[in-house]
């Protein structure tokens, strides 16, 4: 198995679109527990599983696969646990970005019916996951607030509840006099439904790759992969130093930063921002428990932390690089405050954190998991929009499937359409 060296550097500049990410500005890399031992450079030149990205997917693609039975290597160009996963606001939710009765226009409703269930079926198993290795990343429990917006009014809302109530998937439909009484927020409705949670990201990802450390897994950065060649049962991948690995199988969990061969037109990378802020004063007690998120476009979201602090995001813009923008960070960070501040009818100090952050969106609002067309043995982990965490539990126990040769029940559902 050879690679040609004359091309090597167009292979460097081309397999992966590369976005430039905001290290160390969210509010997470402040916290503490969030970095692991690694290896400057691959300590072997050969394993069963070769996963490349060492944020949340790969955290979770590790410890799902480190059983004893392989031995698993994980690379990542930059330094763990610090790329997309840090500027996460860790709303871990059920709901997907397009909701259940828009999606199953798009793909059939035993499809779309079958997806919900999917996530929702994550987060509950991804709770149970963290308090079983008890890791310490404030992994709780929440209800969802979803509020009738500028895209989604009562009308929609009440159609969304009844479909989810048919799917079995717990969901409440609020009027807007209830929606006032119980949550003294004025919208035409809203639909509060339970499966969802909210933890630190950055001490997730830590916690996990830890566990899968002391299992065997080996860790390596920053090492970047320029090139990958299947060849028979065995995988090849050349680094930017001119090292070679070789696997058995190979995982992409390298974020937004995708492989170009993957390119599509029903996946694109958008510009989000959020801020972390201390209210001056009381909040409403039921957020706490509570995230919430609006059917607008742009739309709101927003949580509490576990110190008390407010996150929240929104402002989305289909662009893959307005995120590097200064004075869109600046004028975003204000509306987002400005529109927290109208919602929840409180004041907030200036935020302590504020960040801007690329992520994947597809049409679907789903993401794509499986084998790469054209690669064997080699997998990808893509496409997240707003729920990357809860998709990148069940993109685990689809690859673990896929590495065992047991297909995952639900694999057709996320596989890499036709370019």
């Amino acid at each position: 198995m050879t690679f040609d060296r004359h091309g090597e550097r167009e292979a460097r500049k081309s397999l992966v679109e590369k976005k430039k990410l905001h290290e160390n500005k969210s509010f997470w890399a402040k916290t503490p527990r969030i970095s692991v031992r690694h290896h400057q450079k691959p300590p072997v030149g050969s394993c069963d599983v070769l996963i490349i990205g060492s944020g949340i997917s790969g955290a979770l693609v590790a410890e799902h696969l480190c059983d004893g039975t392989r031995d698993v290597m994980m690379v990542d160009r930059r330094k763990p646990v610090r790329g997309s996963s840090l500027d996460s606001t860790a709303m871990i939710q059920h709901e997907i970005d397009i909701p259940l009765h828009q999606l199953a226009r798009k793909i059939g409703e035993d499809s779309a019916i079958r997806a919900w269930r999917r996530s929702r079926d994550a987060v509950t198993s991804l709770v149970d996951l963290v308090h079983s290795l008890e890791i310490d990343c404030s992994m709780q429990a929440k209800r969802t607030l979803y509020l009738a917006g500028n895209e989604f009014g009562s009308r929609a809302l009440r159609t969304e509840a009844g479909l989810r109530e048919k799917a079995g998937i717990e969901a409440r439909y609020l009027d807007r006099d209830t929606t006032a009484k119980e949550f003294a927020i004025d919208r035409p409705a809203s639909i509060v439904s339970s499966d969802s949670a909210s933890a630190n990201p950055a001490q997730l990802t830590a916690g996990l790759i830890r566990i899968a450390q002391a299992r065997g897994l080996k860790l390596a950065s920053a090492v970047e992969v320029t090139d990958v060649q299947s060849s028979g049962d065995r995988v090849a991948c050349a680094t930017s130093d001119g090292r070679l690995i070789t696997a058995r199988h190979v995982v992409f969990c390298s974020g937004y930063e995708f492989l170009k061969r993957l390119e599509s037109r029903k996946h694109s990378v958008i510009s989000t921002w959020a801020i972390a802020a201390r209210p001056r004063g009381s909040v409403p007690g039921w957020l706490e428990n509570h995230l919430v998120w609006e059917a607008s476009d742009p739309y709101l979201y927003l949580r509490m932390a576990a110190d008390g602090s407010i996150i929240a995001g929104g402002e989305d813009e289909d662009s893959a690089d307005a995120f590097d923008d200064p004075v869109k960070l600046t004028v975003n960070t204000q509306t987002i405050i400005a529109k927290t501040e109208a919602l929840l009818g409180i004041r907030l100090y200036p935020p302590h954190s504020r960040w801007a952050s690329p992520f994947g969106n597809t049409s679907t609002g789903l993401p794509f998991i499986g084998a790469v067309p054209g690669l064997e043995n080699v997998y990808a982990v893509m496409g997240f929009g707003g729920n990357g965490i809860t998709f990148s539990k069940f993109a685990a126990e689809i690859i673990r499937g896929e590495i065992n040769g047991s297909k995952d029940r639900d694999a057709e559902l996320f596989s890499f359409p036709e370019r």
